[in-house]
């Protein structure tokens, strides 16, 4: 991992508001860890060497310090966007938006639907768990990505209520 994939992962972290990353691929080992108190972030990039013999491997730090990122100005809602049913996450889990990969998925922004219409997957704990929606309308916006892990609660689809 070079100089610039580290900087577009930092960035990518900041961009996400991700506190702590880990990513280990074979020899290389990075670990980012943001406090919001910290004034800045420290990434400890680490690289084992490989040698024919059964010497201790080299181990070689890297650091790099993000500068302190500040919240985002609160969204004004829309009167619109108000009116708005979230459907939410019943179950911590992965979020999958097709029945399999390489599928099309079960609604995208613009489709109509109806209450008890499969919205989405969550797999939880190697169970796949059909979500469906609560209410008929049209589809707003899918407000998570696929394969994205999320949280009991978390809104998942914006659905306007059909009238």
């Amino acid at each position: 991992m070079n100089q610039k994939e580290l900087k577009e992962l930092i960035d990518f972290l900041i961009e996400r508001d991700i506190a702590e990353f880990e990513l280990e691929r074979g020899d290389v080992k990075v670990r980012v860890k943001r406090g919001v108190d910290a004034s800045h972030a420290t990434v400890t990039h680490h690289v084992a060497g490989v040698t024919p013999m059964a010497a201790p491997m080299p181990v070689t730090h890297a650091h790099v310090s993000v500068p302190p990122v500040s919240a985002p100005p609160p969204q004004v809602p829309l009167a619109e966007e108000e009116e708005l049913h979230m459907v939410k996450s019943p179950i911590v889990g992965t979020f999958y938006e097709s029945p399999a990969p390489g599928a099309p998925p079960f609604v995208k922004p613009g489709d109509i639907v109806q209450a008890g219409q499969v919205l989405c997957i969550i797999e939880a704990m190697k169970l796949m768990n059909e979500i469906e929606a609560d209410a008929s309308g049209e589809v707003v916006k899918r407000l998570v990505n696929n394969s994205q892990p999320v949280e009991y609660g978390q809104p998942l689809f914006a659905i306007r209520p059909s009238r």
